[in-house]
């Protein structure tokens, strides 16, 4: 396989502190010899393990941008034993122009892995992350939240692994990240994941789904904020004391967990988030937009639980994702 054309111009070994890019060539009307500039900080002390953290997976998910520039610009070298990696904006392209998808290629950054070093822009941007980041990494947080068409309670996730060894080092990170809710999640399709391929390669991965929206709060950019700390101090890598608050463990059995809309309309949401629902409540009815006098289409829980996230905003479409509703543990 040929080699990245993605640099940096940051050196990864180098202890202090450091802000630079991962620059891609990238040609284009606008720079015939442009090159992408993905912002990163790196900051090395000591022997201790090596952390990546990132934010923008997709481009509209903005509690990670927001922790990781500030967790940037306030972190200092002589805090840490070992090695810490911020890449604030994943998926920059799209960060930039407030899409879930890059604007150059349509590619979902969290669809698209292991990627390719002569593929899209967003398959180099994931090869680069397969092949010269993750290689270097012991733990692995990749910060989302909910974007324009989806609605969370604060959450951080992990996977059932085959691995069990590997996911209780998971689990353990997931509690020590202490969000409000600490999610084993089942996800409806992993296939080109972040996730996976950083937990194929033996990682400590643990995700998040913080508010959406497409904006921020003070309360889920202060979860964020938080957590990050956490997770470092959890690794061994950033010497401050945990914050932890009580979490509410769920689980996800099987995809009755999932509801998908069949109709398109204008959406009356029934339950709010958080709140206990039994298998056969309404959680939304969707309205007839095209005529008066129609009566509207309910959609049910499949499960008894607690209604974790819900579709935003107020207009949906067939097989858009209407809610998931989590098992207490």
């Amino acid at each position: 396989m040929c080699t990245s054309p993605i640099s940096s111009t940051v050196d990864f070994d180098k202890p202090g502190m450091q802000h630079g890019f991962l620059k891609l060539p990238y040609s284009r009307d606008e720079s015939a010899w442009g090159s992408l500039m993905i912002p990163i900080t790196v900051a090395g002390n000591g022997s201790g393990p090596t952390a990546i953290l990132t934010g923008a997976n997709h481009g509209d998910e903005y509690e990670g941008p927001v922790a990781l520039l500030d967790l940037a610009q306030r972190l200092r070298p002589e805090q840490i034993n070992g090695r810490v990696i911020i890449i604030p904006m994943m998926n920059y392209p799209a960060f930039k122009a407030g899409k879930r998808n890059s604007p150059i290629d349509n590619g979902n950054m969290n669809r698209v892995f292991p990627g390719k070093p002569d593929g899209t822009v967003t398959e180099k941007i994931a090869d680069y992350f397969q092949r010269t980041l993750l290689p270097m990494t012991d733990y692995v947080l990749d910060i989302h939240s909910g974007g324009k068409t989806l609605e969370f309670l604060p959450f951080a996730a992990v996977h059932v692994l085959s691995d069990k060894e590997q996911q209780a080092k998971c689990v353990a990170a997931m509690e020590a990240f202490n969000a409000p809710y600490s999610v084993t999640l089942l996800e409806m399709d992993n296939t080109g994941m972040y996730d996976t391929a950083a937990e194929d390669l033996g990682k400590v991965f643990v995700s998040t789904e913080l508010g959406g929206g497409g904006t921020t709060t003070a309360d889920t950019v202060s979860i964020a904020k938080r957590g990050v700390n956490n997770f470092l101090a959890h690794a061994g890598i950033l010497t401050v004391e945990s914050t932890v608050h009580p979490s509410i463990h769920l689980d996800m059995p099987d995809k009755r967990c999932y509801v998908t809309s069949e109709s398109q309309g204008l959406v009356e949401h029934c339950v709010n988030l958080g709140a206990e629902v039994k298998q056969g409540d309404v959680l939304m009815r969707v309205h007839d937009i095209n005529r008066t006098g129609q009566p509207p289409v309910d959609y049910h829980a499949g499960i008894d639980g607690i209604l974790v996230g819900r579709h935003f905003p107020g207009l949906i479409s067939y097989g858009d994702f209407v809610a998931l509703v989590a098992v207490p543990r």
